[in-house]
């Protein structure tokens, strides 16, 4: 059974950068497509980005295109969100997941099976 952790989250000032990592253990991160998702106060879980096993072209949503990017170390086990000219909006909780599901990653929680349990991310001044 994968498991994941995240870590990195906290507050950080408006136009600052912020990296998550997320770790796993009990598999091993190249075997699965990987995702990063939001949920702010009130609103829906979204997603941000997501990377699969053999492509480098990962998509983003787009309010942090050209500011968020998305990164594995497989040596490490540990999959990456850099967050930078971080906005107030970009206040959330943020889950990183991974997919077994063969193919390309998609931005779609429904397709994810294994869910970190989430790091706070606060962009305020």
């Amino acid at each position: 059974q994968l498991q994941l952790v995240e870590s990195g989250g906290g507050l950080v000032q408006p136009g600052g950068s912020q990296r998550l990592s997320c770790t796993a253990s009990g598999g091993k991160i190249r075997h699965f497509n990987i995702g990063w998702f939001r949920q702010a106060p009130g609103k829906e879980r979204e997603p941000v980005s997501c990377h699969s096993r053999n492509d480098y072209n990962p998509p983003y949503e787009d309010s942090v295109k050209n500011r968020f990017f998305i990164s594995r170390d497989e040596s490490k086990n540990t999959m990456f969100l850099q967050m930078n000219s971080l906005k107030q909006e970009d206040t959330a909780v943020y889950y990183c997941a991974a997919s077994i599901l063969p193919g390309s990653c998609v931005l779609r929680a429904s397709e994810y099976t294994y869910w970190g349990q989430g790091t706070q991310v606060t962009v305020s001044s």
